[in-house]
């Protein structure tokens, strides 16, 4: 053999085995088409080969604009920004001649909702949405956009196709998560690579790439719609009405390749079964494309379509066919598993060949796909005309926060809603005007609605891969129920839109130099409001017996009042003030001429002054990003309070003197050991109020910080062999995945200030049943005996909660320790009990020494 040639086969073999990648366009790409020279290809603009590297956000973008200015075929629209700023963009694919006639061809889409029109559904195109990376750490999926992309504008054979094919190709669901990963695998990147997997490129630092600025999952956020991603992506969603919508995600090393349909007894009711017929039927083009490259897949074993808040499952209840992929990640450039190297070219090469698979059968079942979208809304106004229940109203007379909320949930989803113009009492339930709204069912969204406000307790599988209940009133703890159609012909109502819908604006009621000015706890931005006011200096207490305004107007516990204390303002700055914070946050605020009230006097004992919440989280190692992330929104993006994101490898040099709050997350605290734990002790004693979610309560209790102990649950199974291949379905029916319990909650606690009944909802997705105190006082709220309100709970677990706490208080020499065992923050949208929260952040330091024990 000729020398050169053996040093060249010899140098071959050595990249390959170092693990310096070879790969070229060729791997990727599907043989027998031709590429338009004009339209650059990704290293052209990116300066190296796609799966060499990580693309970062921006150089996805920077490609995707490269290709919107070089094809005809390549429409960019930026939609909105993440939290970080970044653009987020869609790029419309499809051929010079529907472009020139979009308008057109999406008010004849918008026919498809209406049973009574009839569009053309033989020359209608096909609309498929392809969205990417919705996880930011599941790479492989924005890096297959880019071949997407290029394939779709510039592959000359497919130019006919396009005709009949409108793409959506959102390359980067969450920019800020992708960014993030990105960042971190290439800094950490060898150009000897190794794919041992404690290598640090595989092993990001905490919170990770998966979720968004705030550190939460965007891909369970399509139904709250709680973050703006979501919102702005729902909104494109809602005006295009896809026939096709693929969401490609990554799953652990050690797997191959999953396509749905998933567990066909998973599928929610609601979702019609020709659904996953249709699933079904176009996974069979993946299973040819897949076969061709050699890929290893399976269907049908795993996953479920019952939670509609994901991007697989919320298009189900929307005409559409969601299909979710799952490829074996490479967390990196390479990495070992159980079928051997798992490149990251490899698991891009599978997301980029499930688009073209779905591709192929978007073009075969073009008019199926438009007929069964058309029928799905025909349907939905048959079953609507024959439901009983011809609306839903739901409100909260003392809340038009948590009211406003839900209404702008539900319009983000195009679903028609009334605003009440009058009181009215429906089977004892009063009603009010401007803080209630009726939601007819008589309207192509008939099964969303549903969906929305229905509670289900009996279900066909008892497997979840997400929560089980999302019934939206009992999360925003509002009177609702169904209503007849005769009460509904009979409201006084007016529809509202989007734009036209706002938080009803509060407004001071008395004079400048008023004696004393008193606002109630009941309305959701009270806590923005009381601390809004003691950043600028002003005296603020809280009531902790219920008041009489001269004028007559009771006012319930927990009310705050205001005066300038010993502030330098003036009279005229602080009523200016309030008429500002009362505006912004919906609430009334009563100026009083005379501290001479019924009831507790305005100078009483029983009012205390209020310290400014000084707060920090406690972040990092072994604590829960998601809720740490739902608790820094919450106090950032709604109460406009700064937050310390205080990491446990630094709670042992920080002064915690200048906290009076410290929050602890669920999540593992081993890594503070015995000295953090004295630390935190020692800062409780001298009067700081610790809140403590989930296992962090454990902890607490075994560093003896406080007392918090949990029923043990042993397994007992009476029966002496069972089968071993029930044994995954018979241990997974005892997880509680999320699931909305009864409670009752002591409203004359300063924990229940704001509230005004006693029963409300609470979320639960852990199996922690934390035993009541022995001391009565500290059990702020418990679980009653039928603890079930909707979703699925074990039987075995529904024994176990019952007269169990939610809430329990400890003490600790002055200070005081709050232990939730429930998440009142739960995924941004669980409105109904935020306010459990934040009364512990602000009146945890007043509570009675001798009641938390």
């Amino acid at each position: 053999m000729h020398l050169r040639l053996k040093l060249a086969l010899f140098l071959l073999f050595a990249l390959q085995t170092i693990g310096i990648s070879q790969t070229d366009l060729g791997y990727y790409l599907p043989k027998g088409y031709t590429y338009d020279p004009k339209v650059p290809k990704p290293k052209d603009i990116l300066g190296f080969e796609v799966g060499d590297w990580h693309a970062s956000h921006d150089q996805v973008v920077m490609y995707m604009q490269a290709l919107a200015a070089s094809s005809n075929r390549v429409k960019l629209e930026v939609i909105g920004r993440s939290y970080e700023m970044r653009p987020q963009i869609v790029l419309t694919i499809t051929s010079p001649a529907n472009h020139g006639k979009l308008p057109q061809i999406l008010a004849e889409r918008q026919k498809l909702r209406d049973p009574a029109a009839n569009p053309n559904l033989q020359n209608m195109p096909l609309v498929m949405w392809a969205g990417y990376s919705v996880h930011g750490n599941e790479a492989s999926a924005v890096n297959a956009s880019l071949l997407a992309a290029y394939h779709f504008a510039a592959a000359n054979e497919i130019a006919a196709d396009l005709d009949n094919i409108i793409i959506l190709l959102d390359p980067a669901l969450n920019p800020d998560g992708v960014n993030r990963f990105a960042s971190w695998v290439n800094s950490h990147k060898s150009y000897v690579m190794n794919g041992d997997a404690n290598n640090r490129e595989l092993n990001e630092a905490w919170p990770r790439g998966r979720t968004n600025h705030y550190w939460f999952d965007l891909n369970r956020d399509w139904l709250p719609v709680q973050h703006p991603e979501s919102r702005n992506r729902v909104a494109k969603f809602q005006q295009w009405l896809p026939n096709i919508h693929l969401d490609f995600h990554e799953m652990g090393t050690n797997s191959t390749f999953f396509f749905q349909p998933g567990v066909p007894a998973r599928n929610h009711p609601l979702t019609p079964k020709k659904n996953f017929e249709l699933t079904e039927k176009i996974g069979l083009y993946h299973a040819k494309y897949l076969d061709r490259i050699g890929s290893l897949y399976y269907t049908q074993e795993n996953f479920d379509d019952f939670y509609y808040g994901k991007g697989s499952t919320y298009p189900d209840v929307q005409g559409s066919v969601g299909i979710l992929f799952e490829q074996a990640s490479s967390r990196g450039h390479l990495q070992e598993s159980i079928y051997g190297p798992v490149t990251f070219a490899f698991t891009i090469r599978n997301q980029f060949v499930c688009t073209l698979s779905s591709f192929e059968a978007a073009k075969d079942m073009r008019v199926e796909m438009n007929t069964y979208l058309r029928d799905f809304y025909k349907e939905a106004k048959a079953e609507s005309d024959v439901d009983p229940n011809k609306a839903y109203i739901f409100g909260a007379k003392e809340d038009g926060g948590r009211t406003y909320h839900l209404a702008e949930m539900i319009l983000q989803h195009k679903i028609d809603l009334f605003k009440l113009n009058e009181d009215i009492t429906v089977n004892g339930v009063q009603f009010e005007k401007d803080k209630a709204f009726i939601v007819p069912l008589n309207q192509p969204q008939y099964r969303l609605i549903k969906s929305l406000f229905e509670t289900r307790t009996t279900f066909q599988d008892s497997l979840f891969y997400d929560v089980s209940a999302w019934t939206m009133p009992m999360a925003f703890n509002l009177d609702f129920m169904a209503l007849n159609s005769k009460i509904l012909n009979l409201a006084n109502v007016e529809q509202v839109n989007q734009s036209a819908l706002m938080l009803k604006k509060g407004e001071v009621l008395g004079e400048v130099g008023s004696y004393s000015y008193l606002f109630e706890w009941n309305e959701y931005y009270a806590p923005k409001a009381a601390y809004a006011l003691m950043e600028k200096g002003y005296l603020v207490r809280v009531s902790h017996e219920p008041l009489v305004l001269p004028d007559g107007k009771p006012m319930a516990r927990g009310s705050i009042l205001v005066s300038r204390g010993q502030s330098n303002r003036s009279e005229q700055d602080l009523h200016n003030d309030l008429a500002k914070i009362a505006a912004e946050t919906g609430i009334d605020i009563h100026g009083i001429q005379t501290g001479y009230t019924q009831g507790a006097n305005i100078g009483s004992p029983k009012i205390d002054v209020l310290s400014k919440p000084s707060i920090a989280i406690l972040v990092d190692g072994g604590v829960s990003s998601n809720e740490a992330g739902e608790i820094w929104h919450l106090l950032d993006q709604r109460m406009q309070m700064p937050t310390t994101l205080l990491p446990l490898s630094r709670v042992g040099a920080a002064e915690l003197g200048r906290y009076n709050v410290i929050v602890m997350p669920e999540g593992s605290y081993g890594q503070l050991g015995k000295s953090g734990a004295e630390k935190l002790k020692d800062w409780v004693r001298s009067g700081g109020t610790l809140i403590a979610q989930g296992n962090a309560m454990s902890w607490l209790d075994q560093q003896e910080v406080a007392a918090f102990k949990f029923k043990t649950v042993p397994y007992e199974d009476k029966q002496v062999q069972r089968r071993y291949a029930d044994f995954e379905n018979a241990m997974g029916a005892r997880v509680t995945g999320g699931a909305i319990m009864n409670v009752k909650l002591d409203i004359t606690h300063p924990l229940g200030y704001g509230y005004t009944k006693a029963e409300l909802f609470s979320f639960r997705d852990n199996n922690l049943f934390l035993q009541i105190s022995e001391n009565p006082y500290a059990n702020v709220m418990v679980y009653p005996e039928s603890p079930l309100a909707s979703g699925y709970l074990h039987p075995s677990n529904r024994d176990q909660i019952k007269n169990t706490a939610a809430i329990k208080v400890s003490g600790q020499g002055q200070g005081r320790v709050i232990g939730m065992a429930d998440n009142a923050n739960f995924r941004a949208f669980w409105f109904g009990t935020n306010k459990l929260f934040l009364n512990a952040v602000f009146f945890g330091q007043t509570i009675i020494p001798g009641t938390a024990r």
